[in-house]
């Protein structure tokens, strides 16, 4: 069987262009919908990182008089099952697990910001930058949530425009 291969000019080899008539072209929207899948799986590993930076910090850097965070491990815990949600509604295309994927990865970005809201020290620390060097784990908890933020606002946009692609287009009548 003979294999093509596009040639400089952009149409396969083995043919002069005139079957164009006969060549099925993609519809635009679904390949936004592979587009978005394959923006959406980057922002899902990206989350994945951050995820396992908060498990880190979490049961390593925290103070060992205090129990743990019920905000914190609240944050980690439905963030992961949300990564999990995602990737599966990504993997199978299904609107409603994206949906649940997105409204608890947002609910998890929020816990995880109000657990760095919590502790004032990071305020603290911010005002007195000659206290960094000894608060640099609670900095870098903040950066991580505030980036973390920042790549949920990417995912929220990122699902909203594949759930569109994703269903049929409306008929007019």
């Amino acid at each position: 069987m003979h294999q093509r291969r596009l040639a400089s000019s952009g149409r396969p080899t083995g043919t002069d262009g005139s079957d164009f008539n006969y060549r099925m072209v993609v519809d635009s929207r679904y390949q936004k919908v592979a587009d978005g899948k394959s923006r959406l799986y980057a922002l899902i590993l990206t989350q994945a990182v951050f995820q396992l930076i908060g498990v880190l910090y979490t049961f390593l850097f925290t103070s060992k008089g205090e129990g743990p965070d019920v905000i914190a491990i609240s944050s980690i815990a439905i963030g992961s099952i949300s990564l999990i949600l995602g990737d599966l509604g990504r993997r199978r295309s299904r609107v409603t697990l994206l949906k649940v994927y997105m409204v608890a990865s947002s609910i998890g970005v929020l816990l995880s910001i109000a657990c760095v809201a919590k502790g004032n020290v990071t305020l603290e620390v911010f005002q007195t930058p000659s206290r960094w060097e000894t608060h640099k784990f609670e900095l870098l908890e903040a950066a991580r949530t505030a980036i973390g933020f920042l790549v949920q606002i990417f995912t929220v946009s990122t699902i909203t425009s594949l759930i569109s692609n994703m269903s049929p287009p409306k008929r007019t009548s």
